[in-house]
Formats: structure tokens, C-alpha cells, sequence
């Protein structure tokens, strides 16, 4: 019985999805108790086009060809129900240190302070290999008990077999030094691959408490 209950949440439709507000301050993301889902990656990483293809809008987020263009805090209400935070992606080397330095603050006030942040969904290129700054900010968050997973990106830009191949490369280098791995997502923004998962997350996610709520 469980089971097939779960499988009629498996495709969760997204009626309604639109932006609220932009800003550089988490004290002035929006007020109301909602679970709010942040993205976050290097730039480049492809984050905009995948917040694009999981609410099936294709110009929600800003997508650029130029990397780094996303430099504030963006809430996207959903069904009018959650939140889509597109967070600033990091380790873009063209900025000045001290653009860095601001975007570095923005990000980790937000995930630090924001109560309503449910889960942060960490964007990973699947055709690379670990890189040094996001091994060091994914170990930030454990050291700091931020619930995350990591997603990884651009599956189609390579064969099925390769991907594969890639991912459990990278899972196995990260094993060398966690205990455990949090869940992974394998996505595509050109073929939709992983929406139906990453959205049963957040469908589930959604029927809980959220976390220092009364309700």
C-alpha cells in the first residue's frame, strides 16, 4: 500500500512558479514559513538552466553564457506552497577579491541564518573531476550540519556509460575521506533527467515540520 502511494507522488506538477525578490541580505528574504530548496554551485555550473527545467519554465532564472552573472539571493515561490532559492554561484575567478569576499558572505550568512532552508542542492559538472573549491565547501557544510545533496549536472554531455563512469569516480574520491556520501541526483537540463527524482525529494520534504516552525 505504502508503495503505491508513493508512486502517485512521482510526478509532482508545478502549476504556478514566479519570481518574489532578490536581495544581498537573508534578514530580508521572504518572512512567511515556507520550506525553501537552495541551488548552489560553481559558475557555470549549469544552475539556472536546471531551476528552468524542474519548474518547466524556461526563462525563470536568468541563464547567461557568461558565468557569475548570478550575484544576489533569488526566491521563486512555487505552487504557491515552497520556495526555489537560486544562490550566487561561486569560484568565478574574474571578480575582484573583495566581490569574492562579499559573495562568500552573502552565501554563508544565508545558509547559516536562513531557518527556512530545507536542504541545499550542491551542483556538480559531471564531466569533471573533484575540484579543490568544491571539495572545501562541501566539507564546510558537514563541519557545519548543513543538510545537502549533491546533484550533478550535465549528463548529457557525455554517453550514458562515461557518466556513470564519472559519477562513481567522484563518489568513490570523495568515500576517501567522508564516512558517507549524502544523496546524489544525475540530472540534465536538456533531457529532464533526474527531475521526477529531485522533485519526489521535495514533495516529501514538504509534507514535514518545518524545522523550527510551531506549525
Amino acid at each position: 500500500m505504502f508503495n503505491t502511494k508513493r508512486k502517485n507522488f512521482a510526478d509532482m506538477i508545478i502549476n504556478t512558479a514566479r519570481f518574489v525578490i532578490s536581495n544581498s541580505d537573508y534578514t530580508k528574504c521572504p518572512p512567511d514559513q515556507r520550506h525553501e530548496y537552495a541551488f548552489i554551485g560553481r559558475s557555470n555550473v549549469g544552475k539556472s538552466s536546471l531551476i528552468n527545467m524542474l519548474t518547466g519554465q524556461k526563462g525563470l532564472a536568468m541563464t547567461s553564457s557568461t558565468p557569475g552573472k548570478t550575484m544576489l539571493i533569488n526566491h521563486f515561490l512555487i505552487n504557491d506552497s515552497w520556495y526555489i532559492v537560486d544562490l550566487p554561484g561561486y569560484g568565478y575567478a574574474r571578480r575582484s577579491k573583495a566581490d569574492r569576499d562579499r559573495l562568500e558572505s552573502i552565501i554563508k550568512n544565508y545558509i547559516l541564518g536562513r531557518e527556512q532552508m530545507t536542504n541545499l542542492f550542491v551542483l556538480i559538472d559531471s564531466r569533471h573531476k573533484p575540484q579543490k573549491i568544491d571539495l572545501e565547501f562541501m566539507e564546510w557544510l558537514g563541519e557545519n550540519g548543513v543538510p545537502f545533496r549533491i546533484v550533478f549536472t550535465k549528463m548529457d554531455k557525455q554517453s550514458v556509460t562515461a557518466g556513470e563512469r564519472q559519477t562513481a569516480e567522484y563518489c568513490a574520491q570523495l568515500l576517501e575521506t567522508w564516512e558517507e556520501l549524502p544523496p546524489i541526483f544525475r540530472t540534465s537540463s536538456e533531457d529532464k533527467r533526474g527531475r521526477d527524482a529531485i522533485l519526489n525529494y521535495i514533495e516529501e520534504m514538504n509534507k514535514l515540520p518545518l524545522l523550527g516552525s510551531e506549525q
